[in-house]
């Protein structure tokens, strides 16, 4: 049965958009929709989920699609539909909330909220009849809609309780002083308390990956004194991740999460955020140990992100790959029968790539338990004894047989590509690519990067304005008016200006970041608490649980957002000279320090924030365009380490540098003669110039990072 397109046909993102002819109201998130439920005193049913979550078509189609559930929502409600990638503000009060009445949290979520948007109940996946011990989604509406009429009063008070604990436990206020090493050391020691040393990760099933949780292992794994422990945790979870089905052995590119203990069956969708922190992991490891796998691994994930994730002509990078074809489908684009995999291979590839990816006749799917999810079940040296094959041949074999699964699957509908550019997520990635190209030595890669900074910059950045969230949705237009960002976008985005500037010497990425940086200090620092705010002070009224304030402190998966501000604002000190910069990361560090340990693995990146603010730092000058310039730079870059800066200048970029820097780097003995040089700066000195690797890598083993490999 068709119907009538509701008031979703004026939304441009992709997962309300898929809504449009659904006999459900839909409203998109606004004002004019809180004000309708306000005159006609209607509670207000919320649906938050994602263009790429499986369990939000499967309730569109069961519930929103069906006519006799549609009407008594538009009965009793106003259906308000969010996208979580495009309001993350919305979602992260509605989480909290839901997550403190029922338990649960995720997507979609499923939100009954009062006429002014304080939620009174709620839950996640609905069935529309009792199932699965969850009560059916009618039933859930009529109780729902009747409790709203007939005990007002009981659901009031509920709501203003969830107001109330919500924002008090996303404030996350807990000043200390003891923000020192060993804070680091206790959040470090909590991550690899929880690592599986059987399959890697940490923790038991479901696994995420934690990329945050593994920069900060790498970082503490080389540094003085360090348990053996903590580099055999970040390896083993990147090697077992890299053998596993949540990686993609064809194409590259890891998906979202892994639904049991041994990686082997993910959640299929791949996102932009999951890789960027994945693909900085991965080059990181190659940095300090020299891993060729982490090197391969890299790679492909890079080769993936330029074929499907990548808006190469204009630069800037996409939102997410969904999981599915279908509803009847779980994964089956990604996944194979042994029939599938014969039907394709030769009789000597299959006899090598069958054992290799572990393809049999019974899989791995509780769907259709005959389809296989590709992993790495024995090494290859295994594989080719028992096939009665010299190793060279066997490796020959696997190459063309991937090339042949690839090329196969390929003929496969493809999953929906959300094609959506996200500023906070595209800084990230950004990010990412700076760190794996210049580790790899892949000048493409940061060219890419910088072609799409550039891009970002001047589509969603207005420095009187703010920014915008969204860049540019699925169909390739602008917003029609700017989707509000939050400390997220400013803070990512920031760190990949700081972090193109060193790669460039450019000095506009520099001035990109103080320029966000003083944007963020005006309108998100909270003067009396200390700490920032995730979306900007304002005086105009906030529409529903947005009225809550937040304080971003966990890592969930991306990396929290105050920490990555303070850091920033480290590293702007250690270049600008201004020790408000400083003074300030100290305070918001210090705002989260009594409580932080608490939060163990989710609480990484205030460990790589605290290491940036209280360890000795180095700034790593790179001076020149030659090749002895790019042996330096390669030194300089052994090893990971978030309180070591590379800086690469050509010698007309010497006029156009950083306050601190302009004021020694011309000025030292050495440089005028034109040669390729390291310079290293550390407490505001910097040492005189040196012209060769070794002198350059004694000189940071011995003054400021005493670690090497």
């Amino acid at each position: 049965m068709s119907h009538e397109p509701n008031a979703l046909a004026a939304a441009s993102s992709a997962y309300l958009r898929s809504a449009i002819n659904q006999p459900v109201r839909w409203h998109e998130w606004s004002p004019a929709a809180f004000a309708l439920a306000v005159e006609q005193n209607k509670p207000i049913l919320l649906d938050i989920g994602a263009v790429w979550c499986h369990w939000c078509h499967v309730m569109d189609r069961e519930s929103y699609e069906n006519d006799q559930t549609a009407a008594v929502i538009n009965e009793h409600y106003i259906a308000i539909k969010v996208d979580r990638d495009e309001r993350p503000d919305v979602d992260a009060r509605y989480q909290a909330a839901i997550s403190a009445i029922s338990g649960q949290g995720g997507w979609p979520l499923t939100a009954f909220l009062t006429p002014d948007g304080r939620p009174f109940f709620g839950g996640t996946y609905f069935p529309p009849q009792d199932q699965f011990g969850r009560p059916g989604f009618q039933h859930v509406l009529l109780t729902m809609a009747s409790a709203f009429q007939q005990k007002r009063d009981e659901v009031d008070d509920s709501a203003a309780s969830v107001m109330a604990a919500i924002e008090h436990n996303e404030t996350f206020s807990g000043r200390s002083s003891r923000i020192t090493p060993e804070l680091t050391a206790k959040l470090t020691s909590a991550i690899t308390d929880m690592y599986d040393q059987r399959y890697g990760g940490f923790g038991s099933q479901p696994k995420f990956p934690h990329s945050t949780a593994i920069d900060l292992l790498l970082d503490s794994a080389l540094r003085p004194g360090a348990d053996e422990k903590i580099a055999a945790s970040a390896l083993g979870t990147l090697s077992a991740m890299s053998r596993g089905g949540i990686y993609d052995h064809l194409a590259g590119g890891f998906h979202r999460y892994s639904v049991d203990e041994q990686w082997i069956v993910p959640h299929f969708e791949k996102m932009l955020y999951d890789n960027a922190g994945l693909l900085a992991n991965y080059a990181h490891a190659f940095q300090s140990f020299a891993e060729p796998d982490a090197a391969r691994v890299a790679r492909e994930t890079i080769v993936w992100v330029d074929t499907w994730l990548s808006d190469r002509e204009r630069g800037g990078f996409y939102a997410s790959q969904d999981a599915d074809i279908n509803l009847d489908d779980d994964g089956d684009y990604f996944t194979w029968t042994l029939d599938e995999a014969r039907s394709v291979l030769t009789a000597e590839e299959l006899k090598v790539a069958a054992p290799f990816y572990d393809i049999g006749d019974v899989g791995d799917m509780h769907h259709n338990p005959a389809k296989n999810v590709l992993h790495v079940k024995h090494l290859l040296g295994q594989v080719a004894q028992r096939a009665g094959v010299p190793l060279e041949q066997a490796t020959s074999l696997l190459r063309s047989a991937k090339q042949k699964l690839y090329a196969a699957r390929l003929q496969r509908p493809t999953p929906y590509i959300d094609r959506t550019i996200y500023t906070g997520w595209n800084g990230m990635m950004i990010s990412a690519y700076i760190a794996a190209g210049r580790a790899l030595a892949i000048p493409a890669v940061t060219a890419f990067a910088l072609k799409s900074l550039d891009r970002i910059l001047a589509e969603a950045w207005n420095p009187g304005v703010g920014l915008s969230h969204v860049v540019a949705y699925a169909d390739g237009t602008s917003a029609p008016k700017p989707v509000p960002s939050t400390l997220d976008d400013y803070a990512f985005l920031a760190t990949s200006c700081l972090d193109a500037w060193e790669c460039s010497g450019n000095l506009k990425y520099y001035l990109g970041a103080k320029s966000l940086a003083e944007y963020v200090v005006a309108n998100f620092w909270d003067v009396t608490g200390l700490g920032f705010f995730d979306t900007p002070l304002t005086d105009e009224p906030a529409l529903g649980a947005l009225s809550a304030q937040r304080k971003p402190l966990q890592d969930a998966p991306a990396p929290a957002a105050n920490p990555t501000v303070a850091s920033l604002l480290v590293r702007l000190e250690e270049l600008s000279g201004k020790q408000e910069y400083r003074d300030m990361a100290f305070d918001t560090l210090e705002t989260f320090g009594g409580i932080v340990e608490h939060f163990g693995l989710y609480a990484a990146s205030y460990g790589l924030a605290l290491q940036r603010l209280v360890q000795p730092a180095a700034q790593v000058v790179i001076l020149g365009d030659d090749d002895a310039a790019k042996m330096l730079e390669a030194a300089a870059l052994t090893r990971y380490s978030v309180s070591k800066s590379v800086i690469r200048l050509s010698y007309a970029q010497l006029s156009a540098l950083p306050e601190t820097l302009a004021e020694t780097i011309p000025n030292l003995p050495g440089i005028e003669s034109g040669k390729s040089v390291a310079i290293v700066c550390a407490a505001k000195t910097c040492h005189p110039p040196v012209t060769d690797p070794e002198s350059l890598l004694e000189l940071l083993n011995r003054s400021l990072l005493p670690a090497s490999r």
